[in-house]
């Protein structure tokens, strides 16, 4: 019998299974503790090169698709100003183009029309060829709809490349004028911290801060405001900006026999010191300062590393009298700012009627003026 034939006849008993040549097999995955020393570092740097590479490919295909719809825009307004169309022409060119490019999107009359504001809004082509065009399309239509000066929507694209801001979080921060309140802390860092460190801390303190998600009873009690913060504690680092690392509340710091405990610790990386923040749910008052400059004392002798820089300390106050203010930090030595807080936004006054207010020199001049005599006139 042909050896095929036979093979054939031979039955394979019921439940087994005929041999293998090569069985089948999964690879396992080594086990972490038996790599070598350097493979963290090799893991590290190729994870980093992953993450840079689709930044980067996220950043070119923006720029790119930014580009083609200014020059979509730029072309529009040419047409414009040109032959003197209306907005019909518009929306027929919107439809002809979803017609010969049926998958692709970003062409409906209002993104159009959008594409025309951009390239009103941006007319020298060299704003292309910043940073900020790295940004999401969504990103720049925002900027168009909210804001009406170049220089407000150019400090907006910086500081949301630089922090990764989402569409949303840009939106909050125009909505809480985060433009017009950065660097605005009354403090004294140019006369306590070296030129080089004194304007980026100036720049990292805002007035006033808004706490939106704070829910107070109405009672004056800065508790039950440290604990709103606190529990609130992510929103809470995200008005305070880039940097601010939480270290915790009610900071035992013992003095010799006694016991002091400040508000809030957090330390900023990108101005390597500690910074205590002093909460108020009331006004202003001068002494508050005293008891912020022996905290700020404490912390740089118990807390600091040798290589941090000198402690800063955040005041913030209901409502502050920014004169008093002032004059209150003449004579500290120490890093100190004073703000405000609100726990939703209230919209600046009139410029005519800011115009009037006169500031801490021009007061000092009045002040040091002779008063009139009984003849005088204050006409």
């Amino acid at each position: 019998m042909p050896a095929d034939t036979l093979a054939r006849g031979i039955s394979t008993p019921k439940g087994t299974h005929p041999p293998m040549s090569s069985p089948a097999s999964f690879e396992s995955t080594p086990a972490a503790s038996g790599m070598p020393d350097w493979y963290p570092e090799l893991l590290q740097s190729v994870a980093q090169e992953i993450s840079s590479g689709r930044y980067r490919a996220v950043s070119a295909a923006n720029q790119e698709l930014v580009h083609s719809y200014w020059s979509i825009g730029r072309e529009l307004l040419e047409r414009e100003s040109k032959e003197g169309w209306g907005s019909k022409v518009v929306t027929r060119l919107s439809a002809d183009l979803r017609a010969r490019f049926p998958d692709a999107r970003g062409f409906s009359p209002r993104n159009l029309r959008y594409m025309k504001a951009f390239a009103s809004a941006w007319p020298d082509i060299t704003m292309l060829q910043m940073a900020s065009a790295t940004l999401p399309w969504s990103h720049h239509v925002l900027l168009l709809e909210k804001l009406a000066v170049p220089e407000e929507r150019l400090w907006y694209m910086a500081c949301a490349i630089e922090e990764g801001w989402s569409h949303s979080f840009l939106g909050q921060q125009i909505e809480t004028r985060l433009y017009e309140r950065s660097g605005k802390a009354i403090t004294n860092f140019k006369s306590t911290l070296p030129p080089s460190d004194s304007h980026l801390a100036q720049q990292s303190f805002k007035d006033p801060y808004v706490f939106d998600f704070v829910s107070m009873t109405g009672k004056r009690n800065e508790r039950e405001f440290e604990g709103q913060l606190i529990l609130h504690v992510e929103k809470f680092l995200l008005e305070l900006g880039q940097g601010f690392a939480f270290v915790g509340r009610q900071v035992r710091l013992t003095i010799g026999a006694d016991e002091f405990f400040a508000d809030l610790l957090f330390y900023n990386f990108k101005l390597r010191c500690f910074v205590v923040i002093e909460l108020k749910a009331t006004a202003f008052k001068p002494e508050y300062l005293g008891q912020v400059n022996m905290y700020m004392s404490a912390v740089d002798d118990l807390l600091a590393h040798a290589q941090d820089q000198p402690t800063i300390g955040l005041l913030l106050c209901k409502t502050k009298n920014n004169v008093v203010a002032e004059y209150s930090l003449r004579g500290f030595s120490k890093p100190i700012g004073i703000a405000e807080w609100e726990s939703e936004i209230v919209r600046a006054l009139p410029e005519e009627f800011t115009a009037t207010l006169p500031s801490i020199s021009e007061l000092e001049a009045e002040l040091s003026q002779p008063l009139l005599g009984d003849g005088g006139s204050t006409d």
